[in-house]
């Protein structure tokens, strides 16, 4: 189920546009907001389909055929809540059609093309059209002010969405993290590294109890809650990544109510 690199070439990361944690002093009247969907991100150069790091994604020849020649950016979504079968089959070496079939390619962005993003956004639209059932538009939509936001959240979240992502209106494309895109969630995630696997007790004896997490600053801290059992039984190994989420943080800068989300896949 893993890349095979006689299939799968690596190519320089691509430029793309990268959201920050929302703040909750903007105003939202100013951006256009989207879902921000749980899947994975490909960037399509016009001619091939690639994952954020660069390395290309091993789709059907006929889903790559139907892309114009217009670099896009986008998710590949299966459904919400589905990241892990979306995941699994993305990374397969020989893609199997009948999967990819289930796939939507959902485009947010046309990566170094001219004018405001609402500007491309009306372009995407006009670009995608109907020519496949497959290939959709993210939609984009206004929120006149905070409380509405809030709710739009909240609604999204018990229905099982990851949350909002905002993109000011009125900004031109640019490579990186920048006050132009913004994302939100009802609980923030980040990502750390395994270091050791701590033991369980109790009804988790013989399995793994925690993960011994460093952050990416540095410091470190035990992750025990959000387990599966089959997880427990076959935990993320020493050196990987996980991402994991948290309600707020400690004086010490410390997660605060964190549990184990997913493991972050290598791409």
């Amino acid at each position: 189920m893993g890349a095979d690199s006689s299939h799968v070439t690596s190519a320089a990361q691509p430029a793309l546009m990268l959201a920050r944690d929302w703040r909750s002093d903007l105003d939202p009247a100013s951006y256009l907001v989207s879902e921000k969907l749980d899947g994975v991100r490909a960037f399509w150069d016009g001619q091939l389909l690639r994952f954020r790091s660069g390395r290309r994604i091993a789709a059907p020849e006929w889903f790559t055929a139907a892309l114009p020649a217009t670099p896009l950016d986008g998710e590949l979504w299966l459904a919400r809540r589905s990241f892990d079968r979306l995941s699994a089959i993305v990374r397969r070496s020989a893609p199997v059609d009948a999967e990819w079939r289930e796939l939507r390619y959902m485009i947010f962005d046309l990566p170094g093309a001219q004018g405001t993003f609402n500007e491309r956004a009306d372009r995407i639209v006009s670009l995608v059209g109907d020519a496949q059932p497959w290939l959709q538009a993210v939609a984009q939509r206004r929120v006149p002010d905070r409380i509405t936001l809030q709710g739009q959240l909240l609604q999204g979240d018990s229905a099982g969405a990851e949350g909002l992502v905002l993109h000011r209106a009125d900004a031109l494309w640019q490579p990186g993290r920048s006050d132009a895109l913004f994302k939100l969630k009802t609980m923030p995630d980040e990502d750390a590294q395994v270091l050791a696997h701590l033991p369980g007790k109790g009804r988790h004896e013989g399995r793994m109890g925690a993960l011994w997490l460093q952050m990416a600053n540095g410091q470190r801290f035990a992750l025990g809650t959000g387990f599966s059992d089959a997880q427990r039984a076959a935990p993320p190994p020493v050196g990987s990544f996980v991402t994991y989420r948290y309600r707020d943080r400690t004086s010490s800068g410390l997660p605060r109510f964190a549990s184990f989300l997913r493991v972050r896949e290598v791409e």
